[in-house]
């Protein structure tokens, strides 16, 4: 009879699952008070994932916010330098009406290797918040990853500590032009500039102040409607937009490699903390075919 029971559970495709770093069943932060629970006073934990943590942040799936990250393919990848095509740009002048004459008709090419870094950031946890497992999930889910999401968007603008990525605001062949007090007009004229190199304007990044200016203006739709993603981040200052054809010009490297770690006595005041980290890389293809307007 135990016999019977156990084909048919196996026929049912029952599934016990005592551990889950890919994700298939839990979030990262069910998993991550899983796999601390017990664990005994001063004992550090590391929760391994296989997975990319800021993309995985559950309101993303549920609201039109839009991440640095969001405006770049994706490629999954090996944990171990990468290798891509850079093709960098001497001389940008206004295309002609003939390859010959375009920017591009000029570039040459190499094949570069992206360094892998890790994003990091360490959030304190309240006292006793280890002894609840769903209010700990919950916040690991929704208040740690959120964070994460931003030293994301840090990096991908700003560059790593470890000068692994280079920040797109510091590209070298980086291209650069004024912000006029016109914003929309300013943009406007940008994106047809970013075409000059070949590309397709595809992505702009904003301050949330010049993103809510450009809803009350009602220019967001007819951006939307010309296939423009915006993407609106405190981590540009407010008198910068970066526009580009994101897609083409970069490539985020994604090896898949995260953890969640419960860490003792380390917090501002001496108590836990948790620490997310996700490893991440940049390819970065094209720099020309971006371009920084900024306030003179």
């Amino acid at each position: 009879m135990l016999a019977a029971a156990a084909s048919s559970a196996v026929q049912q495709g029952v599934r016990i699952q005592l551990a889950d770093p890919g994700l298939a069943e839990r979030s990262p932060g069910e998993e991550f008070a899983w796999s601390v629970r017990g664990t005994a006073a001063g004992e550090d934990r590391a929760v391994p994932f296989r997975a990319h943590l800021p993309a995985v942040f559950p309101l993303f799936a549920t609201r039109p916010r839009y991440a640095v990250r969001h405006l770049l393919k994706t490629a999954s990848v090996a944990d171990a330098p990468v290798p891509y095509v850079h093709e960098p740009a001497a001389h940008i002048a206004a295309s002609g009406t003939s390859y010959r004459t375009t920017p591009e008709g000029s570039f040459t090419s190499r094949v570069e290797y992206a360094e892998l870094t890790d994003l990091k950031v360490r959030v304190p946890l309240p006292d006793g918040l280890l002894d609840e497992p769903a209010l700990l999930a919950s916040f690991v889910d929704y208040r740690v990853l959120v964070r994460l999401s931003v030293v994301e968007n840090q990096t991908l603008l700003h560059g790593s500590d470890d000068k692994a990525v280079t920040g797109l605001l510091d590209l070298p062949g980086l291209r650069r032009g004024s912000l006029g007090e016109d914003v929309y007009a300013s943009v406007t004229r940008a994106a047809a500039e970013v075409e000059e190199t070949g590309g397709s304007c595809d992505g702009i990044v904003v301050h949330p102040f010049t993103y809510w200016e450009l809803v009350r203006a009602g220019v967001l739709e007819r951006l939307g409607a010309a296939g423009i993603t915006v993407s609106r981040t405190r981590m540009i200052p407010r008198d910068q937009v970066l526009l580009g054809d994101f897609r083409a010009a970069v490539t985020l490297l994604v090896p898949d490699v995260a953890s969640l770690t419960l860490l003792r006595g380390q917090g501002p005041d001496g108590g836990d903390v948790v620490e997310a980290s996700s490893r991440i890389g940049l390819a970065v293809h094209l720099p020309q075919h971006f371009l920084l307007l900024a306030r003179d």
